[in-house]
């Protein structure tokens, strides 16, 4: 999908005798493509003779050339440490949920899908079993009573209340160093089943005794790939600024949003989701995996198979039928068709078996190829943003150095996020 992360021509190379530009330079290949239009020789002096009046001191100015302004720094994904409640609600889901379906006809369709969905776990904060452990304050057969959903306030308070708990479990696992955290420069969170100001950045900053001039930035409501977008930041951050620090925090509460309702698509929606977060920290430190590049991929004519909406009894949510067909299909017409075979690493977001199957079948990958992803959904069903960091953290420890990979995820829109990468 991905043109711009394949390398790019060397750059014609002159030399222009003006002072400006010396005589013994070599030309090196331009490896940044969004310069290749821009310069025609990469090892240019930016000083010159002339500059310096001086005969006597011109020997202490540094020479600069342009390789060493042009050449960015590379951002890489040091760690990432994953959290997830502690009640396992799948089994209980499936029969409250078997037994909310008025009409019988529903019921044997749906438990044949139950079937074919391939999870075995989803965690919640909510507690199915009334019983007593650090996240068992939320009773969920209090909170969902048929006939009596809580009201979008309700839910919002037991976000307030219950993102903090997860948030500090996943940055605990993270295990930053004292150097480390006084390094961390910015913190972004990904989020779209919960709002409230100050946020979770505030939480984040206060439980870590980060600088209070840390800079923080919320990136809300994007969904499943809200995660790529945020990596896809953190990597300009660090590019911009080699000495600079990023933590990440992708947490979902989407056991959160459980609608009353008589639509089998729609229960069939709630299936698949479940509560997760992961911390990562991006620096420029040659640890993990390097993050190559970025892209955006939206499939034409479908911007309403996906949509996430704010109502009074919380988030409802609208997951179409057709979105794994229009997945495969982009992706079997898109880039990444003809550059798969050099892509050895596929971290794909486990939306649903569905959607794993679109992708397999779509770019015509090896049964193995989607392994990581199909294991974190059958572990933990799909987190919303922090799920392909699951997939991630995974791929991470079995990467080999050189190998390349390609992440991504999918949201509304209907949009992929991809990120190519490769392991140091």
């Amino acid at each position: 999908m991905n043109k711009s992360s394949s390398h790019s021509h060397p750059a014609k190379c002159y030399q222009k005798n003006n002072g400006l530009v010396s005589k013994s330079s070599r030309c090196i290949e331009n490896t940044e493509p969004a310069f290749s239009s821009l310069v025609d020789c990469c090892r240019i002096v930016v000083s010159s003779w002339s500059s310096f009046p001086n005969t006597q001191t011109r020997h202490l100015i540094p020479i600069i050339r342009a390789e060493d302004i042009f050449r960015l720094t590379t951002a890489y994904l040091n760690r990432i440490a994953t959290a997830i409640p502690e009640h396992d609600v799948h089994d209980t889901f499936v029969i409250f949920a078997e037994k909310m379906l008025a009409d019988p006809r529903l019921r044997p369709v749906f438990r044949r899908m139950v079937s074919r969905a391939d999870i075995a776990h989803r965690y919640s904060f909510l507690d199915p079993q009334k019983g007593a452990g650090q996240f068992s304050s939320h009773n969920a057969n209090e909170f969902y009573r048929l006939g009596n959903f809580p009201n979008t306030a309700r839910r919002m308070e037991l976000f307030e209340q219950s993102a903090p708990v997860l948030m500090k479990k996943a940055v605990d696992r993270l295990e930053l160093g004292e150097e480390e955290r006084a390094g961390i420069t910015h913190v972004l969170v990904t989020c779209c089943t919960g709002l409230y100001a100050p946020g979770l950045d505030f939480e984040i900053v206060d439980y870590l005794g980060l600088s209070a001039s840390v800079e923080r930035t919320m990136i809300g409501f994007m969904g499943c790939y809200a995660a790529i977008n945020a990596l896809k930041l953190a990597r300009h951050i660090v590019r911009s600024d080699p000495k600079a620090g990023v933590l990440m925090v992708n947490l979902e509460l989407c056991t959160l949003h459980f609608q009353e309702t008589q639509e089998l698509e729609q229960v069939l929606s709630f299936l698949v989701f479940a509560d997760g977060a992961a911390a990562s920290l991006i620096t420029a430190r040659e640890q993990g995996l390097a993050l190559d590049s970025f892209k955006a991929v939206m499939v034409p004519e479908s911007r309403g198979l996906i949509t996430w909406k704010i109502r009074d009894l919380g988030f409802d949510m609208l997951l179409s039928g057709q979105v794994p067909g229009e997945l495969g299909r982009a992706l079997h017409e898109g880039e990444l068709m003809a550059e798969r075979d050099g892509i050895d690493l596929w971290a794909v977001h486990p939306g649903g078996r569905s959607i794993l199957d679109a992708v397999e079948n779509g770019l015509e990958l090896p049964t193995d190829a989607l392994a990581a992803s199909r294991e974190v959904l059958s572990s933990f069903g799909n987190m919303s943003s922090a799920t392909v960091m699951f997939v991630l953290q995974r791929i991470m420890q079995q990467a080999r150095p050189g190998q390349r990979g390609c992440a991504m995820s999918f949201g509304p829109g209907l949009t992929a996020e991809t990120m190519r990468f490769h392991g140091v």
